[in-house]
């Protein structure tokens, strides 16, 4: 199979928007990119490194990209592959830094790196017992988070008490600052006895390198001269005193994040280094990526308007998404009795897609936290639907997965003239695999699912790039190294941290209601507003299909005294319907009021007066020759129809009618709006 070919630069630039092809065009750093979700921003950088390689500008091996996950970057090296590029290292910080580490490890420290643990449990169990501090499984867990906060924040033991104050920290797992000090120091005494080190401590100790020894600092600076780093309002302390050490005195960085999108700040995460890059950096270039290609028009006003209802405490820096997608389905907010009712709905709504035609592997469940998760599943098996929860054991580190590769590395040796799908076939028929699924669940069901989807991306890549066993398995290696499972058909089961950085064509957000969203855990404005971009984050995970829902309690007959979230006030219809899917609103004076404040799906508005309205807007872009769109969106006709405006001043509160359009076309839609012929003035200047 031959490699694909690098396009030309004008090629390149072409397949581009307006706003991602100016990412792609600035070449020299600093750069900025502010993407929304959906936005295409992975387009545009690889795009941008692809441009840079053609022209000229990078060699691609001096080209570091850093991602946020390992799946992000497999699916980096993915894209750029596609489009010709080879020789970039797309990593994550945790394994770029490794791979410095272990190399500079013998002229730096001598002798050989040491074993990395996978888990801190067990020092943190005895750093505990020596002590003297009781401890249970969550206090571990509890106590190992607030070790990697204070890590990856560059917090010693010594001025723990001190920074973890200035944080509004309170220690963790019943443990006062003192005691947790006092833990974290044990805690590196057990490392060094042992000689281990953990992942904080990879970038802790390439931090240190790279501070000391300027020869191996100039060593890395000649290898890599430019720099993308992506999710960089994730960025930690830690991380980011790594990614100055690896510049230097250079600025050839470009970065990419979105602040509505920051949801680690618990975990030392902080986007002070994207909203304050531009003070970093007077001379950056700033890109703002709003077009959103991902999701419907619905989806894309819920998401804006939950963002717009942070009032204040949204930052300058977020950008409001523009909906490039037709419209589709309205979004569908449900109230339920109990838990189990709420599993029960939401089970049978996805076997009412994958019989419409949705696949399983595109619809998803997403909960605030995993407890959640045990009554969906016990839903779904009921309901005889597939799935899998996200978080659990590694697709990888399957055991019928890793005999599967086995088998498959063997049969790359000696592949012969057969198809490479249909020899995948027959090694894997030889560990459980069948063309049908078993009529049982359980544990057989997902074996044969892990198998299946071996099988799916076989067929998947013999069709896109023609690739024969050994290429097959060299992508399966790859993919193991970076954890990118290839598609479960199943319905995914995750929490909403978890999803970031994914999508589905459906999604179910449950338990919306206050304590679970927000969390009851969080205290003080800046972990509420948190909370509210995870929301966002949940929303925005949805292409077409997004279906919120909550529980008026925990258990069948009990109490009624769960609410819904905050963050949906003005935004959730009336509970006329009952609680279940809402229609129109029975009171259309309410509804016209609602819609001058909220966002509005198209089931809130009059459908004849949406027509009405589309075919005036279809007439005005006929005879000034522009698009559609560019005169009024999908969303502000919803809105216009549901709120039914009679004068221009209360046209002018609704979203996507500013004083331009409000001028050019006011008096004609008011004139649709009361049934009249829309005549007057129709300005040539409105977009």
């Amino acid at each position: 199979m031959s490699a694909p070919t690098l396009p030309g630069a004008e090629e390149l630039l072409a397949a581009l928007d307006e706003d991602q092809r100016a990412v792609a065009s600035q070449l020299t750093g600093p750069v900025c990119v502010l993407a929304g979700a959906g936005t295409g921003k992975t387009r545009a950088v690889t795009y941008r490194i692809a441009h840079g390689v053609v022209t000229g500008v990078y060699n691609p091996t001096t080209v570091l990209a850093v991602t946020f996950t390992a799946r992000a970057a497999g699916e980096m090296r993915t894209r750029l592959r596609e489009l010709g590029v080879s020789g970039v290292q797309a990593r994550t910080f945790h394994a770029a830094a490794l791979r410095q580490l272990s190399y500079f490890w013998p002229a730096a420290i001598g002798g050989g790196i040491p074993r990395i643990v996978e888990h801190k449990a067990p020092l943190i169990a005895e750093a505990a017992g020596r002590l003297g501090v009781a401890v249970d499984r969550i206090a571990i867990r509890d106590l190992a988070a607030e070790v990697e906060w204070a890590k990856v924040s560059m917090v010693t033991a010594e001025d723990y008490v001190a920074a973890a104050a200035r944080a509004g920290r309170s220690g963790a797992a019943g443990q006062d600052l003192t005691t947790v000090a006092r833990l974290l120091s044990v805690y590196e005494d057990a490392k060094t006895e042992r000689h281990v080190i953990d992942f904080e401590d990879v970038l802790l100790l390439m931090v240190g390198i790279l501070a000391e020894r300027g020869d191996i600092a100039a060593e890395v600076r000649k290898q890599y001269r430019h720099f993308i780093v992506d999710e960089f309002q994730d960025v930690s302390p830690l991380q980011h005193r790594l990614l100055e050490l690896w510049l230097g005195d250079r600025n050839e960085l470009c970065v990419v994040g979105d602040v509505s999108q920051t949801i680690y700040s618990f975990t030392g995460a902080s986007p002070r280094y994207l909203t304050e890059f531009g003070r970093r950096h007077p001379d950056a270039t700033v890109v703002r990526l709003v077009r959103d290609y991902r999701s419907t028009p619905q989806v894309v006003s819920l998401a804006n308007n939950v963002l717009a209802r942070a009032g204040r405490a949204r930052s300058s820096a977020a950008v409001e998404l523009r909906a490039q997608r037709p419209s589709g389905p309205a979004v569908r907010f449900e109230t339920h009795d109990d838990d189990e009712s709420e599993a029960r709905a939401v089970a049978v709504r996805i076997g009412e897609l994958v019989r419409g035609g949705v696949k399983a592997s595109e619809i998803a469940v997403l909960y605030r936290t995993n407890a959640q998760a045990e009554a969906f599943e016990q839903a779904l098996s009921q309901a005889g639907v597939g799935y899998l929860v996200r978080g659990g054991e590694r697709f990888f580190s399957r055991k019928e997965v890793r005999d599967a590769v086995v088998l498959l590395r063997g049969a790359a040796r000696s592949q012969g003239e057969t198809p490479m799908p249909e020899l995948v076939r027959d090694v894997l028929t030889s560990v459980g695999w069948a063309p049908e699924a078993p009529a049982v669940r359980g544990a057989v069901r997902e074996r044969w699912e892990s198998l299946n989807s071996l099988v799916g991306l076989a067929d998947e890549l013999a069709a896109s790039r023609g690739a024969d066993m050994p290429e097959f398995v060299a992508e399966l290696g790859e993919r193991a190294a970076a954890q990118h499972a290839p598609t479960v058909e199943g319905a995914t089961l995750a929490s909403l941290h978890a999803a970031k950085g994914l999508e589905w064509d459906a999604v179910f957000l449950v338990g919306v209601s206050e304590g679970l969203l927000p969390i009851s855990l969080a205290e003080g404005d800046e972990a509420i507003e948190e909370e509210r971009r995870l929301l966002y984050v949940g929303v925005t995970r949805a292409r077409e299909h997004l279906q919120l829902s909550y529980a008026r309690s925990r258990n069948t007959g009990g109490r009624a005294t769960r609410r819904r979230s905050r963050f949906l006030d003005g935004i959730w219809p009336s509970e006329e319907a009952g609680g279940r899917r809402h229609g129109r609103h029975s009171d259309s004076r309410a509804g016209r009021r609602d819609a001058l404040t909220a966002a509005v799906t198209e089931h809130d508005a009059d459908p004849d007066l949406v027509e009405r309205l589309r075919r005036w807007r279809a007439e005005v872009a006929e005879r000034i020759e522009k698009p559609a769109f560019t005169i009024l969106h999908d969303t502000t006709l919803i809105a216009v129809a549901a709120a039914q405006p009679r004068e221009l001043r209360h046209l002018a509160i609704l979203r996507g009618i500013g004083p331009t359009k409000l001028e050019a076309y006011g008096p004609a839609i008011l004139a649709v709006v009361r049934g009249e012929d829309p005549v007057g003035n129709q300005s040539e200047e409105s977009s």
